[in-house]
């Protein structure tokens, strides 16, 4: 390694390290420096050698992206759970890939399976988040025809397992496990300076959660120095609040060792299966404590409040700091247009959105239109999506593509639970499925789903009574 990147490298860390304790340089200077930071690393970590072109990489990240995401209902019925859409512009996998850019990741696999062409159309080349590059950048990385047959992916480590030779390619010394369903922003290489600080052979990313709450997790119980000595599954009488996030940093050659001695193991996965193994095998396993925003937007109800948190005048996840800004693909679109009857109160509406009704407390994406006289309320409605003229929305989540016909109402009646998936289509939400035609006039209940193309026959009366589901054959 040349000398001069040597001495820039441990320069600018000193002056990074500086600044973190004294605060002593505005935001738009670390922002800089972190930029200076980045590509010197770059330089510094990444070592080509011509010929037989070995690449070397301190550490990549394996984005783990291939979930059905069934709890959100007919919302991913044609779509994976990270290419959802989130705060009106971005998609759920825009925040892990924004981390690991922001952190000096340039390298990232992500790990498809279910309904992947949104995701894959979305990631591209990886060009929104600076991952457009020769020696590195991102890799979708699908199930793929083997001598032996076709091995779906059957769990989050044999993913990992089935990918072997692509991480082997870059021989980095440190692998970082992502999932691609949380909204959250973590600086990963802080989490590797723990990691390194600690000679851990695993580390695993901590939240801590109310104890009456800690019932609900995998939790990790450590001692006063951060190493993990036992793990808990959703325990009933918890001895730990420290949740587990999904987020693990290995060091490679132990990830590796277990993966291969494991791979026979039936639907392997990294909690039940490659945690305790090497638990057991006394490696070094330690928990790394995060206290910022974190959300797993899984279900409807927590889908639903993330978004409706992005509208507070300063929200606790914040969507506008300069210093970590969350990237996406941006379409070339044109500018909000609101009628002179239009009224938009504590809402974010996108762009190229039509507004001649009433927008309160509601999440609008791109490409809407919201009709004369019509009212939308507390509600998430995602792009290119028509609102008719006289409609009444009300705690509604509605998906892309979306026709509802003139005076519906959306959101009325008792809350009744869901009679066919109560655990799914609950919190008192409308939810419409993707390229769903509602016709005019129609009545929908609390806790109701509705998918299709449906026509004026699937509603007696007019009415989709509270708790109902109308799902048109072929769709889920």
């Amino acid at each position: 390694m040349p000398k001069p990147y040597v001495f820039c490298f441990l320069k600018m860390k000193k002056i990074s390290q500086n600044v973190k304790k004294t605060g002593t340089i505005f935001c738009e200077n670390i922002h800089y420096l972190q930029k200076i930071w980045y590509n010197i690393r770059i330089i510094a970590f990444n070592v080509t050698a011509r010929g037989d072109r070995v690449i070397k990489k301190e550490m990549i990240a394996m984005l783990l992206a291939g979930g059905q995401g069934s709890r959100l209902g007919v919302l991913t019925a044609k779509v994976a759970k990270p290419a959802v859409a989130f705060g009106g512009k971005y998609r759920i996998i825009d925040f892990p890939l924004s981390n690991c850019i922001n952190s000096g990741i340039d390298t990232v696999g992500v790990l498809t399976q279910y309904q992947p062409l949104r995701l894959n159309t979305h990631i591209g080349i990886g060009m929104p988040w600076d991952l457009d590059r020769n020696n590195g950048g991102v890799t979708i990385l699908s199930p793929y025809e083997k001598s032996a047959g076709s091995d779906w992916y059957s769990g989050t480590a044999n993913a990992i397992y089935q990918n072997i030779d692509y991480i082997d390619t870059y021989n980095p010394d440190y692998v970082l496990i992502l999932s691609g369903d949380h909204i959250y922003k973590m600086d990963y290489e802080v989490m590797l300076e723990y990691h390194k600080e600690n000679d851990a052979a695993v580390t695993i990313a901590c939240m801590p959660v109310p104890w009456e709450e800690a019932s609900r997790f995998g939790v990790v119980i450590s001692d006063e120095n951060g190493q993990i000595s036992e793990f808990e599954e959703k325990p009933a009488n918890p001895r730990s609040n420290l949740a587990s996030m999904g987020i693990y940093i290995f060091t490679w050659k132990v990830l590796r060792k277990a993966l291969i001695k494991m791979q026979s193991v039936p639907n392997c996965d990294f909690g039940k299966h490659i945690l305790p193994d090497c638990l057991a095998n006394g490696e070094r396993l330690f928990s790394y404590e995060y206290n910022g925003y974190w959300k797993d937007v899984g279900t409807l109800g927590s889908y639903w409040e993330a978004n409706m948190e992005l509208i507070d005048i300063i929200p606790e996840f914040n969507l506008y700091e300069e210093f970590w800004k969350i990237y996406t693909k941006s379409d070339a679109v044109p500018p909000l247009y609101v009628s002179g009857e239009g009224f938009i109160e504590r809402s974010i509406v996108c762009g190229n959105s039509t507004i001649e009704g009433t927008v309160i407390n509601s999440v609008i994406g791109a490409g809407v239109t919201i009709g004369k006289g019509a009212v939308v309320r507390d509600s998430i409605i995602m792009k290119n999506t028509t609102i008719g003229t006289g409609c009444q929305v009300d705690k509604a989540i509605i998906a892309e593509e979306v026709t509802i016909g003139e005076g519906c109402v959306l959101g009325v009646g008792e809350n009744i639970p869901n009679k066919v998936n109560p655990k799914v289509y609950s919190f008192g939400l409308v939810t419409i499925g993707e390229n769903t035609v509602i016709p005019p006039g129609v009545q929908i209940g609390l806790n109701t789903a509705v998918s299709g193309e449906t026509q004026s026959s699937d509603y007696p009366n007019g009415v989709l009574a509270g708790g109902e589901t109308l799902i048109k054959a072929g769709d889920r």
